[in-house]
């Protein structure tokens, strides 16, 4: 087994200048690597068992989507996850003891699957990864893409009564995806970086307004399109899990824990009873990421002193 070193900062330095723009308004990284995966193969990447291996991370939420998506669907056994360290230094995610190594390439560090694909690769090294066994390459970088694709493309081998995209509600699904990325999943960053105290204020009324607006979708339904689970809850929960432990403590958002919402609350709590969410979530593993956290928080700006709360999930 190949292991990267421990993370050393001080050796190395964060991780960001020179890959990861994290400058007013939490410019986020452009994903270069968009290929898809599609059940007939006329994208060059047809879906077939064991191809396709999902490189991931407990610690962001992007790449959760993916796993969950995966257990959702009944894919564990077509295609394959394993998960980065939780630790970051300027060589970026790698692979070591506490989360197991790399079992497809045996690489140390995530920037050897960057650089298999694009030979010294400059750009951001970002996590979750589709890499194709059969090329040896990536297949994407490209986060919603990812969990669109593992959720429709692998119809034939999965679970036939998930269908978490279907056809008829894709319209209000992609309506409802952009509005809470705009509104829940990105506004913990873009608070955190935020360099005046104006437009922290006005991220932090932006997220709250929004969870006011959740949970009074949510007051008659079981998920946010009725009955079935579709991806606009898989892209909800990871910013609704990171709520209490997290996100809040690090940009100041509310005096208010995730309970106080009280359909939101339920809602949360429903999603994690389910295997495929809460296998794919860590929360003793997200206190310990405040510290990090602090490298993307602008110190100029006065925020709320939030002490982390600790939910009661079960």
């Amino acid at each position: 087994m190949t292991f990267a070193s421990p993370a050393d900062v001080e050796r190395y330095g964060e991780y960001g200048p020179g890959r990861l723009d994290v400058s007013s308004g939490w410019n986020r990284p452009r994903y270069p690597f968009r290929g898809r995966v599609t059940a007939d193969g006329s994208s060059g990447y047809p879906a077939e068992p064991g191809r396709y291996h999902l490189y991931a991370s407990y610690a962001c939420p992007w790449s959760q989507r993916s796993v969950i998506v995966i257990g959702l669907t009944g894919l564990r056994d077509v295609v394959s996850v394993s998960y980065v360290d939780d630790a970051r230094d300027g060589r970026g995610w790698a692979f070591r003891a506490a989360r197991g190594p790399d079992p497809v390439n045996g690489f140390a560090l995530l920037q050897e699957a960057y650089d298999a694909t694009e030979p010294g690769y400059p750009g951001h090294l970002s996590i979750p990864v589709l890499w194709d066994r059969a090329e040896g390459r990536i297949v994407s970088n490209n986060f919603p893409d990812i969990s669109l694709d593992l959720g429709t493309a692998f119809d034939a081998y999965g679970d036939p009564s998930v269908r978490l995209y279907p056809e008829h509600l894709r319209a209000e699904i992609d309506e409802l995806n952009a509005w809470v990325y705009e509104n829940v999943n990105n506004a913990p960053y873009q608070a955190a970086a935020a360099t005046t105290q104006a437009d922290h204020d006005a991220w932090r009324a932006r997220l709250t307004d929004a969870f006011d607006t959740l949970d009074g979708r949510l007051a008659d339904r079981r998920h946010l399109h009725g009955d079935a689970l579709t991806e606009s809850d898989v892209r909800l929960w990871p910013t609704l899990a990171r709520f209490d432990l997290l996100y809040n403590p690090m940009s100041g958002l509310t005096e208010r824990p995730l309970s106080s919402w009280e359909h939101l609350w339920a809602y949360a709590r429903d999603l994690y009873a389910r295997p495929a969410f809460r296998e794919a979530t860590d929360l003793p593993a997200l206190p310990p990421l405040l510290a990090r956290a602090a490298t993307i928080v602008n110190p100029g700006v006065r925020r709320l002193r939030i002490e982390p709360v600790h939910p009661g999930w079960s």
